[in-house]
């Protein structure tokens, strides 16, 4: 511990991403990544942008890739916050929206950057157990709170609340922010997008990371009515009034706009998780119902953190927590069908 930090760094806990290993022949099944590249439209914009304009500061309003959100959804750009990647944009909504005197509420197994936010800008919480099968029960969010946030599908788990059950959700919390993290929510859910008009207190978070395949460029953005955004606006301009730099902004509107490869790549990724599902189970795991871009596994007769380490040495990385009621789970992304492959060879040899 160094004798020069403040008392806020030494008391902090930091989040920690999954490995990314320089490995050769390794088979990467560890951090959602899409297995499949961006839209060639994405490489020509970005391309395309890399003249003399570098030498500018870029649009702080990234006006023309809020616009391309704003129609995507049908919302105005008034409605639509960016930022980079859906971590930064949730670090500001923690500041913005979540720091009351009441605390916030997030389910007990969930995206563990939540506690380090919470950590960071000085946010009580209390974390509310998921049910017996690992699902959220809207029921439980109910009673004064500071506000409420969780991803859909969650994570890690990868089980999908359905848009009835984040509206009753919104319904029994009129007086505080609810925060939808829909980080995967195209591998298999409907967005709260949709609810925006019609909710004051609902704020929705995308990334264009997992389903647009741009985790190397880091953009996200957040959708819910022009107060909320102006908080958000306010928090962002006084930290870093340049979010998004010129090849993220002209990516991104690329990615937007390229809706068939978009809707070929998501479904290529939900029709693998079906076929990663059935090779799972076909070995006696106990699989999770997943609308993410992962699943969610155990075996009942080993333990997560053995499997997770026989992968390891053979060149085959997937994400273990170790954490109460899950401490056996395997998280594993969706990957090619090679690796997909490669992997239950792996587990077939593992569980013999």
């Amino acid at each position: 511990m160094s004798r020069f930090w403040s008392d806020l760094v030494a008391a902090l806990t930091p989040y920690t991403p999954g490995e990314q290993p320089r490995v050769e022949q390794l088979v990467k099944l560890n951090t959602n990544e899409n297995p499949y590249p961006p839209s060639p439209a994405v490489l020509a914009a970005i391309r395309a942008d890399t003249g003399d304009g570098l030498r500018l500061y870029p649009d702080p309003e990234a006006g023309a890739l809020k616009t391309a959100i704003a129609q995507r959804y049908a919302l105005d750009a008034a409605q639509v916050f960016v930022g980079n990647g859906s971590d930064e944009v949730l670090a500001h909504t923690f500041c913005a929206l979540l720091k009351h005197a009441r605390p916030i509420l997030f389910p007990d197994v969930t995206y563990s950057f939540y506690p380090t936010y919470c950590g960071l800008y000085g946010v009580d919480y209390r974390p509310v157990p998921l049910d017996a099968a690992l699902r959220i029960d809207p029921e439980d969010y109910a009673g004064e709170n500071g506000g409420v946030i969780f991803p859909n599908p969650n994570a890690p788990t990868g089980r999908l609340l359905p848009l009835e059950a984040v509206r009753r959700m919104l319904d029994l919390n009129p007086d505080s922010v609810v925060v939808v993290d829909e980080a995967y929510i195209d591998f298999g859910g409907e967005s709260a997008a949709a609810l925006v008009p019609e909710y004051p207190n609902l704020l929705v978070i995308q990334t264009l990371s997992k389903s647009r395949s741009l985790a190397g460029l880091r953009v996200g953005f957040a959708l819910g009515q022009a107060p909320l955004i102006e908080g958000l606006e306010r928090v962002k301009n006084s930290f870093n009034s340049y979010p998004l730099g010129r090849l993220a902004i002209a990516g991104a509107v690329a990615a937007m706009a390229d809706e068939a490869y978009f809707e070929r790549t998501r479904q290529a990724v939900i029709a693998g998780r079906e076929r990663l599902t059935t090779g799972l189970e076909s070995l006696g795991f106990e699989v999770l119902p997943s609308a993410a871009n992962f699943v969610f596994a155990r075996h009942p007769a080993h333990r997560g953190e053995s499997l997770a380490a026989g992968l390891r040495a053979q060149r085959v990385l997937v994400r273990h927590f170790r954490q109460p009621r899950i401490e056996d789970y395997l998280r594993i992304t969706v990957g090619t069908d090679a690796q997909c492959e490669r992997l239950l060879e792996v587990l077939e040899a593992l569980c013999a």
